[in-house]
């Protein structure tokens, strides 16, 4: 089953309950958390996932893009965080961190740069829900799609058979290569925000 994720990270702030009840008819909400340091931008804490979890029912697919994720955890487990995935280039113990995630009775993934290798999660592909592999540098909403994930994706389905999630330069164009090379959780932020009609744009980057 395709899963959309829409990344709030393109949405108007200033508006924002309203820009999530525009996306409702995805199955998940993507919210980036992002430090200033692991990556260059500073986005958004738990005080925010918690003042919209309570009008949203969707998944809350937290992304954690921030150096010492361990940290992190039992602020966005408290604030209504669903899965929480971590960057395997962020942390020296990536095992502990997926007990961690899991004893707080949610899901738990580990999200790869487009420069690291499949090699840096082997060892812990039995022992995660999802996999996310980062299709653009991270840091930046509205960046074009690297095309060299393709066969790292691909590479991936072929040793692991729960949730495959894709992040950058995801449009109804790109999301056709990343179905066909085995993902099958779409996060996409301007080529859903962007657009007039938003639920229209989700049926588009499903492929409906």
């Amino acid at each position: 089953m395709i899963k959309i994720a829409p990344s709030i990270l393109s949405a108007d702030f200033s508006k924002l309950r309203e820009e999530i009840d525009t996306v409702s008819s995805a199955e998940y909400l993507h919210l980036d958390v992002m430090d200033g340091s692991f990556v260059p931008e500073i986005t958004f804490g738990a005080g925010v996932v918690k003042s919209i979890r309570k009008f949203s029912r969707q998944i809350f697919d937290v992304h954690l893009m921030v150096e010492h994720p361990e940290t992190q955890i039992d602020s966005f487990v408290a604030a209504g965080a669903d899965l929480i995935t971590f960057h395997i280039e962020a942390t020296k113990h990536a095992h502990r961190l997926i007990q961690k995630i899991h004893a707080s009775k949610i899901k738990a993934g580990v999200a790869l740069n487009p420069a690291t290798p499949l090699v840096m999660v082997e060892e812990i592909l039995g022992d995660v829900d999802q996999v996310l592999i980062m299709t653009v540098n991270p840091g930046y909403g509205g960046q074009k799609f690297i095309d060299s994930q393709l066969d790292k994706i691909h590479r991936l389905r072929e040793k692991f058979h729960c949730d495959i999630e894709v992040d950058g330069g995801i449009n109804p164009e790109t999301s056709k290569l990343v179905k066909e090379s085995g993902a099958n959780v779409l996060v996409a932020g301007s080529a859903i925000f962007n657009a007039k009609d938003r639920s229209k744009a989700i049926q588009s980057v499903r492929g409906n």
